[in-house]
């Protein structure tokens, strides 16, 4: 529970906000390119957003993998600590065949606040391209958003250098169990102790390289027709598996806090890079409806 309102704003699997005017007419690297055209070539130049950029990555539209911010709920909130219930379990045994022999007959509760950090990324630009719009807006869009997200799932899965986030793969009270030989058996057991908390296993996380034996097996539309959605990514190490209750587990927070920034000379070489930056946090209701599978 969340002391804010969800978005409903959903396209493509995509739970995003888009309450900068000037992006119903122009996506933000067509926002960036017309920003900074003729700036002094000493001068650095913020563009402000009020949008998750993460969210606006132009092929999370056209095709379908998921980040792990797919995965969770999403709740527009102001830009400051904001008030969450946390859940945590007082115990957890097999669960009975009545309430009060359930794990959650038993959960305590109390009110924290989820403190909120910026998602930033670098990206060196290549000479001559503040001089080509069209080029700029694309490389925008399509290369640095795109970095953007990888550093949204390290933050999202691992938690951020400023501590503002604890990610999902260290939470207090989460559990743990073995990842087999056998990954469709571990992957099937693990998701009916998910459900041992009172939750409902609606997602997974894994390694690309797990992602595509789940395909190879026929496993992945298993588990599809079953309500899971799988996200794949790097981040994660390839011998874990992260299964859970996302959506009641925990909340993505968007304050709708973001920028594009030309900094003039900051590059490796001396050359001029962007900075994409967006403000998040992560409310975590559940702990105990995460499971993470781990290899010897």
């Amino acid at each position: 529970m969340l002391a804010a309102t969800a978005s409903s704003a959903v396209t493509q699997g995509v739970q995003i906000q888009l309450a900068d005017p000037a992006l119903a007419e122009r996506s933000p690297g067509e926002e960036f390119a017309w920003s900074v055209r003729g700036a002094a070539a000493a001068e650095d130049r913020v563009v402000p957003f009020r949008a998750h950029l993460p969210a606006v990555f132009p092929l999370f539209a056209t095709r379908p993998r998921y980040a792990v911010r797919h995965l969770l709920k999403t709740a527009q909130v102001a830009d400051a600590p904001v008030p969450y219930v946390h859940e945590p379990a007082a115990r957890l045994v097999a669960s009975g065949t009545s309430y009060r022999t359930t794990p959650e007959g038993s959960f305590t509760s109390r009110v924290e606040h989820a403190e909120l950090t910026d998602l930033v990324v670098r990206v060196p630009l290549p000479d001559g391209l503040l001089d080509q719009p069209a080029l700029l807006a694309s490389f925008v869009d399509y290369r640095v958003l795109v970095r953007l997200s990888v550093v949204e799932n390290q933050t999202l899965l691992h938690g951020s250098e400023d501590k503002a986030i604890t990610g999902l793969l260290d939470l207090p009270g989460i559990r743990t169990g073995r990842l087999g030989d056998d990954v469709y058996a571990s992957i099937t057991e693990a998701a009916a102790e998910v459900e041992e908390t009172g939750g409902s296993c609606d997602g997974i996380v894994v390694h690309p390289f797990t992602y595509w034996e789940l395909v190879r097996t026929g496993v992945l539309g298993q588990l599809g027709a079953a309500g899971i959605t799988v996200s794949r990514t790097r981040m994660i190490p390839r011998g874990q598996v992260l299964l859970g209750d996302f959506r009641a587990a925990v909340t993505l927070l968007v304050p709708s806090v973001a920028s594009l920034t030309l900094l003039r000379g900051q590059g490796p070489d001396g050359g001029d890079v962007v900075e994409a930056s967006s403000r998040i946090g992560l409310a975590v209701h559940l702990p105990q409806h995460f499971l993470l599978l781990t290899s010897d």
